[in-house]
């Protein structure tokens, strides 16, 4: 029985979560000449170099936490009057000294207040991570299948030189027994060459594909020569309606909702500020004219602090209030390409279904009539070549359709974040 071609985020989501992939890369080269979808995915989430970017890039988010948990600084302060003037203060006997301490009280929660917008700001940063791997993982998807599907073109483009090579065979026989004239001749010479360099043209963008692929995991070498997939094993779907309601719990969703949530803190941030700081410094003050020393003692506070940081405020409101439509917007787009994926899929499965059980068998009787009716001299060339063309179009339109289903099957998985298709313990085992 055949398998589902692939349920990428079967396995990726789990790893993305986790973001550790323990140990793969050991084996990871281990294969050189077949490659599967599972491994080219593996690869991608160890070694993909736009993926490692988000290390360092969490590491920022970190260090921002870090100090935002910080408390006001303390200040020393060093403070000498009364020197290198005029008369009695033209010398340095009377200076004075002040040595302060100071620092600031912080009012309105803003400690707080920070670090809720850095914990979210972090929340925010491991759900885009997700949804971007996500979006990686769903390019390697899509390199595979274009890569998998003109490695069944290359097969169809060399069975076309067979039946090539059979048909000038067959009219070159023809033609010494003066059955037909050499143009005949010439003609199914031409069309066998023809079809050669349409292989050959295939084979190069195979290898073109496969150089695409390889760049998801960092390589400029193709260390495989072949990959293993079924292109035309598609499983049984979930409705649209269950799909869309996956959306709304999908990572690119999710990120809107933290992204609310950080627009809020920021809100509370803001709104934090319109309590001002107390400004404290405690010192020890001495006379030089008396030898004596005095502590010193001062508080300030700016005034005016809610009216200055209103703009602040009002700005920070406004951007909590349009990230809600924005979601809204973002979901609506997103049922629009779900649709689209999904209503896509439907119709070239169902196009694959139809060649490969009707029109398919129909051709290929015909193709084999046709034959032996040249062959006899009860057909014209012209109807055999035709027979054939028509045989070899449907097969190419049945890996077309087969690719483009799975295409559209890998944008819904993108969107969902969850496999389409429904397996049986057997089958994630075995993957």
């Amino acid at each position: 029985m055949k398998k589902p071609f692939v349920s990428l985020f079967l396995m990726a989501i789990v790893m993305v979560n986790v973001w550790g992939v323990s140990d793969t890369t050991q084996n990871l080269n281990q294969s050189k000449q077949v490659l599967t979808l599972k491994l080219a995915l593996q690869k991608t989430l160890s070694q993909n170099p736009q993926l490692h970017q988000f290390n360092f890039k969490k590491d920022q988010l970190l260090a921002h936490r870090n100090f935002s948990e910080l408390k006001p600084a303390y200040e020393f302060g060093m403070e000498v009057e009364n020197f290198a003037g005029n008369g009695e203060t033209k010398s340095f006997d009377s200076t004075e000294l002040t040595v302060a301490l100071s620092s600031a009280i912080e009012l309105g929660d803003k400690q707080h207040s920070r670090v809720d917008v850095a914990n979210a700001h972090l929340e925010r940063f491991d759900l885009e991570r997700q949804a971007q791997t996500l979006d990686v993982l769903a390019d390697v998807t899509r390199a595979f299948v274009h890569v998998l599907s003109t490695q069944e073109e290359l097969k169809l483009a060399s069975d076309a030189v067979s039946l090539s090579e059979s048909l000038y065979r067959t009219v070159e026989k023809r033609s010494q027994q003066g059955a037909v004239s050499d143009w005949e001749v010439m003609r199914a010479k031409a069309m066998l060459v023809n079809s050669q360099l349409q292989r050959d043209g295939i084979q190069q963008k195979l290898e073109r594909q496969k150089v695409s692929l390889a760049r998801f995991w960092g390589n400029t070498d193709v260390t495989f020569s072949k990959l293993d997939g079924d292109l035309y094993a598609f499983g049984k779907s979930l409705s649209f309606s269950e799909l869309y309601d996956k959306v709304s719990v999908s990572p690119a969703m999710r990120v809107f909702a933290s992204e609310i949530r950080l627009k809020k803190a920021e809100f509370r941030l803001a709104k934090s500020e319109n309590q001002a700081n107390l400004n404290w410094q405690f010192g020890v003050k001495r006379m030089q004219d008396s030898g004596d020393t005095a502590f010193t003692a001062g508080f300030s506070m700016p005034l005016f602090s809610e009216s200055r940081n209103s703009s602040r405020v009002d700005v920070a409101l406004a951007k909590r209030n349009s990230v809600a439509y924005q979601r809204t917007e973002h979901l609506m787009i997103i049922h629009d390409r779900l649709y689209t994926a999904y209503s896509q899929r439907q119709q070239f499965m169902n196009t694959y279904q139809k060649l490969k059980e009707k029109v398919i068998p129909t051709l290929e009787k015909a193709h084999i009539l046709s034959r032996k009716a040249y062959e006899r001299g009860r057909l014209k060339y012209q109807d055999w070549i035709a027979a054939q063309q028509e045989l070899l179009s449907a097969k190419k339109r049945l890996i077309k359709s087969a690719s483009a289903a799975l295409l559209n099957q890998a944008v819904i998985e993108q969107l969902t974040a969850e496999p389409l298709t429904q397996l049986s313990d057997a089958d994630i085992n075995d993957r």
